[in-house]
């Protein structure tokens, strides 16, 4: 039984558990990448979900011999463009708003530990009008790991005061979920509907279909 009592603090992933950025990283990389005069599709890009945007760059930079000798400035125009579409449809997944509303009634620290940079995390909570809502925010542009990694949940949780093992994750995605758990967290997987199906998925402590069934059981178990 998933049990709010049970934890000091939530920390969200954002991309894909906040908002449905998920589609607009795959646009935005699509067109970007294609300026360069590569042809990755859609579905080529669900190879790296969950990396940060400049491994992911250099992942694909590797993996098809591009030859992109500033992987810096390919970032920056995918960010650019990211922060466009994100500021074009701020539009919260379902039971998002809600869910931070009852955290904040029940006085559990909520904490953001998100694989995207500063810039886009900024651009995302101004849009949907939520950032009071959250007493730590972290990007791990700022760690020297993404996730899988466990660092930027584990800085979430050291910002927040708050021992790991008292601390429970939302995440989507398979990477998210190890990094959390590697963190000492219980993690709660929601995941992406743009994704394909991934069994491994099931490692996870809790799994929902969306927010608001994770917010009904919370209700229930408290």
């Amino acid at each position: 039984m998933l049990r709010i009592q049970d934890f000091e603090a939530v920390i969200f992933d954002m991309d894909g558990v906040l908002i449905d950025s998920e589609p607009l990283w795959k646009i935005a990389m699509e067109k970007v990448f294609s300026d360069l005069g590569c042809n990755l599709s859609k579905n080529d890009f669900q190879r790296t979900v969950g990396l940060r945007i400049d491994e992911v760059i250099h992942y694909w930079n590797k993996n098809q011999n591009l030859g992109i000798s500033d992987e810096k400035k390919v970032e920056d125009d995918i960010i650019n463009r990211m922060v466009e579409l994100v500021t074009d449809h701020p539009i919260p997944l379902k039971g998002v708003v809600d869910t931070l509303i009852y955290l904040k009634g029940k006085n559990i620290k909520i904490g953001l530990a998100t694989s995207s940079p500063d810039r886009l995390l900024k651009a995302v909570l101004n849009g949907l009008k939520i950032s009071q809502y959250f007493d730590v925010v972290h990007s791990a542009e700022f760690e020297d790991f993404g996730k899988p990694h466990p660092a930027v949940y584990m800085k979430t949780a050291l910002k927040l005061n708050v021992n790991p093992t008292n601390c429970l994750v939302i995440e989507d995605s398979l990477n998210g979920v190890i990094s959390g758990m590697s963190a000492k967290m219980k993690v709660v997987c929601i995941p992406e509907k743009t994704h394909v199906v991934e069994p491994r998925l099931v490692v996870a402590d809790f799994m929902f279909d969306d927010m608001a069934l994770m917010l009904e059981a919370f209700q229930k178990g408290s």
